[in-house]
């Protein structure tokens, strides 16, 4: 699965293992929502702490231009993008990576119920900026506010 050596790896491990039970259980065929209310289910189940369509700020040069919600933000640190589709395709991929770089997120998750094997795929933010620590506070003051 998810190798031990990677950056949150225990976290991306257990998000995995509860996407494999709902995608057991479910399915494919269903809509996103119905995938995305599993997950939240079977997470908190697990011990996750998330918050769930978590409005995320998009800025550009520095000007909030508006807001973009990401189905799932676990354990402060890891950003879970869902989709319910046949095939994942690279507009899919780099919307959740665009997502991280517009969050200052290091590590996302990008996973498709809609498939009949379960995908799923871990990214890593190229853009990272580990400096960025002060926009990085308020989104976890947001996000303790709106956790399940």
């Amino acid at each position: 699965m998810i190798k031990e050596q990677y950056k949150y790896s225990d976290i991306t491990g257990k998000i995995i293992g509860c996407a494999i039970e709902v995608h057991k259980i479910l399915g494919t065929g269903f809509p996103e929502v119905i995938y995305q209310r599993a997950l939240a289910k079977e997470m908190a189940i697990q011990g996750l702490h998330f918050a769930r369509e978590f409005e995320m700020p998009i800025f550009y040069k520095d000007e909030h231009i508006g807001i973009r919600r990401v189905d799932f933000l676990v354990e402060e640190v890891v950003s879970v993008e869902l989709k319910a589709v046949t095939t994942l395709e690279d507009v899919h991929l780099a919307q959740a990576i665009n997502y991280l770089e517009a969050y200052n997120l290091e590590i996302g998750m990008l996973i498709n119920f809609g498939a009949k094997s379960l995908q799923f795929k871990r990214l890593i933010n190229p853009k990272f900026n580990n400096n960025q620590i002060n926009q990085n506070n308020q989104l976890n003051q947001r996000y303790r506010q709106f956790e399940n």
